[in-house]
């Protein structure tokens, strides 16, 4: 397996910006500590891929600078040089995540999950989905015909809904909070909802109940794991209130249905807003750690 990384592209942004963005390289740096010879920097996604996804003008315009003050507003970045490269990147790094986990059975982005992006414009501090595009360069390769996308972030994945919506070859599943951003959600294949301070044992009964169905409804060649640590207790923007416990059991459930059925598995890390943001690095090294001990020997 291979983890993939993106943290030296670095992101200006104005003082104040309420983004955590230092998240990024202290995660590198813990998994470097346990499995730094996994670690490798993606090549940048380009236009040809983008484009199974995206409108060719909206990536014309994000690439040349000519985006609207509105849309970097909806997006939630100010456009730069370094947003382009490092939206690229992150894509890229999902790309090859799914490279990976198709030849050796995991892959991992310790980006990525960027799942706001639409056809024709960005939101949510996501600007090209990178989800969509690397499922449907794997198809156009020739590498899978299905795909499951399983998105556990604690805000549900609209922009992933609307662009594979009519797309039976793409099946999206999103667990999230009912009451969080986006307030206008697109409908996903599988969507369920939690009420704000909902905890560890109901999320968990309901991802346990869903899990099997998802495989069969799916018929996937490929799992995407959106690992988002948003929902934990201590996030600034989640509302829920799942444990760093509870969150490991999450992915561990979600790596073992994978693992039953002999899927592939590429992960993102999604979101994570916590306060500290050390709460988010904790819960998203130990997704990493878990995946390694499984997929690559014990560490």
């Amino acid at each position: 397996m291979q983890i993939f990384h993106i943290d030296q592209f670095v992101l200006p942004l104005p003082a104040g910006h309420r983004f955590p963005m230092e998240k990024y390289a202290m995660l590198r740096h813990a998994v470097a500590a346990f499995a730094g010879e996994l670690l490798c920097v993606p090549d940048a996604a380009h236009a040809d891929e983008l484009v199974l996804a995206h409108d060719p003008d909206y990536i014309t315009q994000v690439f040349s600078g000519e985006l609207p003050a509105a849309a970097q507003r909806e997006i939630g970045f100010p456009w730069s040089p370094g947003l382009v490269e490092r939206s690229r990147r992150s894509v890229g790094a999902t790309i090859a995540a799914c490279r990976s986990a198709l030849w050796s059975g995991c892959g991992v982005n310790l980006a990525g999950g960027t799942h706001h992006a639409a056809y024709a414009r960005g939101s949510g501090f996501c600007v090209f989905n990178d989800i969509v595009t690397a499922v449907r360069v794997m198809q156009r390769e020739g590498r899978i015909r299905r795909a499951l996308v399983v998105d556990l972030d604690v805000h549900q994945g609209n922009g992933t809904a609307a662009l594979c919506e009519g797309d039976a070859s793409i099946y999206t599943f999103s667990m999230h909070g009912a009451g969080n951003f986006p307030f206008r959600k697109h409908p996903s294949d599988w969507d369920i909802e939690f009420p704000d301070g909902t905890g560890d044992e109901p999320y968990l009964a309901a991802l346990a109940c869903a899990l099997p169905a998802l495989f069969t409804r799916a018929r996937p060649d490929l799992l995407v794991y959106l690992a988002g640590a948003d929902p934990l207790a201590s996030d600034r923007l989640g509302k829920l209130n799942l444990s760093q416990a509870g969150l490991a059991a999450r992915d561990a459930m979600v790596l073992d249905a994978c693992d039953a059925q002999g899927m592939p598995v590429a992960l993102c890390m999604g979101g994570g807003y916590a306060q500290p943001i050390s709460d988010t690095v904790a819960v998203q090294t130990e997704t990493v750690r878990e995946t390694v001990r499984r997929y690559a020997g014990a560490r």
